[in-house]
């Protein structure tokens, strides 16, 4: 069916605020629809990510997308390049490789403008002329560079750079991304590959990093690392959840002629891919050099990071002449910015102590402005390097952000302090002794820590550890604070509803549900029980290693180094930090007095289990009559079936029993994944598989 265009379509202009039923449409009828929406939904992402110029509010976009997924549900109507293939694929094994139509290369850098100028000698050397040589210049981003490729228009494929000359193939991921149209506007090639850096803009970044926190996570360090990770997710659902965003540059392949970048810069938008609007065409080495200073100051201002300038040669017919090396191409050059640092003081040092006792050195500074950002606080890594600077208290250091995000001190500037920062041999909590371990040093007080107790409990309740459903960070703040966790872990099975209910933002039903969820936690998986107690390096993954090797905890906690080191994927050093916290005191003490109130499954033998959940992922949420919900995970494991504690696109069901988290449940309901009711319909799913 052909496609209305943006001027003859209703959704476009003025789109509608209500559709009539799906339900009362027929098969003609929402095929009709689905093809304006779909079309309406191309234009408004143009009008968006390429134009800048949206023509309507994101609640009306979202209410167009929210009605072609219904009927693309409801009719089975969905085509490959609809946008509703933003929220995800299938989730891959691994990626595959792709090799490239032309090799994706590296750029020959300098910091100095006499690198610019020595390079413009050189292209007009070698070009036979002395004439002055026009450029394209445009921000380096720092991102992850892909190659898309489109076949008649349509969109088929994206590969990440790799070695240049054969990538990953990321078609699923990329295609989840806003930016990337999957279909191309106007009068396009028949084939085409085209270049682009795929990055995440930093408001988004800001706010995905605090969602991040604010649910146990780890934030990225910088959004290079964050675009790089979620376009490597084996899940597209999971990448789709993260705000990417993409620039496109360099034709790689086409069946239409070019004969300068610049060209190439002014038809990409026309054919619906975003490109930078700070890229400019310049007359000579001078101008790009020009250039480059106004972007350094512009800098501050921009959404995204760069770290300098790339500056090509325009005409093709040159680029072409100059070819390339094994590694760069000779018709470009990065004319890359300074490190963001700068000179400040150091007024104090502190040592703050991480959840499995990493004692982490920072220094606090005379608060200093570092690339638009203001520094109080940076990473003096370890003792080694606190000893190999020769870095003191008072001394003038000058201080990077690593990634253009971490603060760290690079160097000591002018020497004040007599002497380097003593590291301490306490812990500054706990005052239990240091122990150091290669560069880095340990807090030996274990659970009793109660720094290292804050960040146990919440590990203990996160995703990684038991899933205790409304835990997080600040709640176990609370609990600390008022006194309700003051030994260890075990006091979390002691906590009262009437205590908790009296607390700044609870109420009676919140209370409960913790204590329910506490309840449902006290009989967990030895594997999870294994991740929840945090023990160093040792993660879910590895936990349940131990779990399938030894069947039970107290062969773990009984078990030598070499014993522990035998273990498939742990070896010497994992062994050394398993058995140094089995062998602590508190950590005994902390474990005993944990076991008091929870016990912890041991793991099956092969005689109870099967294959006949295999590939299916199940989630719980709340609690189930009859089932603590470790022996729900344990019996969909016993199946072969896979138990997780969040809802992605990879999960084929949600058991709901009473009071479940409501998180869980959206989640399910945006994934379209089945919710199971209690325990008497997970049984009855059990039993149509055979598994029960």
């Amino acid at each position: 069916m052909a496609e209305a265009s943006p001027d003859e379509n209703p959704y476009v202009e003025e789109p509608p605020t209500d559709f009539e039923p799906v339900e009362e449409l027929t098969e003609s009828e929402a095929e009709t629809q689905a093809e304006r929406l779909r079309a309406a939904i191309r234009y408004h992402d143009y009008r968006y990510y390429v134009e800048n110029d949206p023509l309507v509010a994101d609640r009306t976009y979202d209410a167009l997308f929210s009605r072609l997924q219904d009927l693309e549900t409801a009719f089975d109507l969905r085509t490959d390049d609809s946008p509703t293939r933003r929220v995800g694929g299938e989730p891959l094994d691994e990626l595959g490789t792709v090799e490239h139509v032309a090799p994706m290369l590296s750029i020959e850098s300098g910091g100095d403008p006499d690198d610019v100028r020595a390079f413009d000698d050189r292209i007009r050397r070698e070009t036979g002329g002395s004439a002055e040589v026009a450029y394209v210049c445009e921000p380096k981003f720092d991102g992850l560079s892909v190659a898309v490729t489109y076949e008649d228009g349509e969109y088929v494929r994206a590969a990440t750079r790799g070695d240049g000359h054969t990538g990953e193939d990321v078609t699923e991921n990329v295609r989840t991304i806003g930016s990337v149209p999957h279909r191309l506007r106007g009068d396009y090639p028949d084939r085409l590959v085209v270049r682009g850096e795929v990055y995440m803009p930093e408001d988004a970044f800001r706010e995905h990093n605090r969602e991040r926190v604010e649910r146990g996570d780890d934030p990225f360090a910088n959004p290079r690392n964050a675009a790089a990770g979620s376009l490597r997710q084996l899940d597209p659902g999971v990448t789709a959840e993260r705000p990417l965003d993409v620039f496109f540059f360099d034709v790689l392949e086409s069946t239409d002629d070019f004969e300068s970048h610049w060209e190439q810069h002014e038809t990409l938008p026309q054919w619906g891919l975003k490109v930078n609007d700070r890229s400019e065409r310049t007359r000579d080495v001078e101008d790009a050099i020009a250039y480059r200073d106004r972007l350094l100051d512009a800098r501050p201002d921009l959404n995204y990071e760069i770290d300098g300038v790339v500056i090509k040669v325009d005409d093709l017919a040159t680029c072409e002449r100059l070819g390339a090396t094994e590694r760069h191409y000779r018709w470009a050059f990065a004319y890359k910015f300074p490190a963001r640092a700068e000179v400040t003081t150091i007024t104090d040092v502190v040592v703050q102590v991480g959840r499995t006792g990493r004692l982490t050195p920072v220094a606090l500074l005379e608060p200093v402005d570092v690339g638009g950002v203001t520094v109080s606080r940076a990473s003096l890594h370890n003792p080694d390097e606190i000893a190999a600077m020769d870095v003191g208290v008072g001394d003038e250091v000058r201080v990077e952000r690593a990634g253009d995000v971490i603060p760290y001190v690079a160097e000591v500037v002018e020497k004040r302090a007599p002497g380097h920062y003593e590291f301490p041999e306490v812990c500054p909590v706990c005052e239990s002794p240091v122990e150091f371990d290669g560069p880095m040093a340990y807090c030996t007080g274990g659970l009793a820590c109660d720094a290292q107790l804050r960040r146990a409990v919440a590990y203990y309740a996160s995703e990684d550890g038991l899933d205790v459903e409304g835990l997080g960070g600040e709640r176990v703040d609370q609990l600390l604070e008022a006194g309700l966790v003051a030994d260890g872990i075990a006091d979390l099975y002691d906590l009262d509803v009437g205590d908790l209910a009296e607390l700044d933002g609870w109420g009676q039903t919140s209370a409960e549900n913790l204590v329910r969820e506490l309840d449902a936690s006290e009989h967990p998986r030895l594997g999870a029980f294994l991740s929840a107690i945090g023990i160093p390096r040792v993660g879910p993954a590895t936990a349940d290693d131990l779990a399938r090797e030894f069947g039970d905890l107290d062969a773990i906690r009984d078990a030598d180094r070499e014993r522990l080191a035998a273990v498939d994927g742990i070896g010497p050093t994992v062994a050394d930090r398993i058995a140094a916290f089995f062998e602590s005191p508190e950590n005994r003490r902390a474990i005993d007095d944990l076991l008091d109130a929870v016990g912890p499954l041991e793991t099956p033998d092969a005689a109870e289990t099967g294959d006949e959940l295999a590939g299916e992922t199940f989630v719980f949420t709340g609690s189930l009559t009859g089932y603590t919900r470790s022996e729900a995970q344990q019996l969909v494991e016993n199946h072969g079936g896979d138990a997780t504690t969040s809802v992605s696109g990879n999960t084929d069901y949600l058991v709901a029993g009473d009071s479940p988290g409501r998180t869980k449940i959206d989640d399910a309901e945006a994934e379209d994944v089945p919710v199971l009711d209690g325990a008497d319909e997970f049984e009855e799913k059990l039993k149509a598989y055979g598994a029960l």
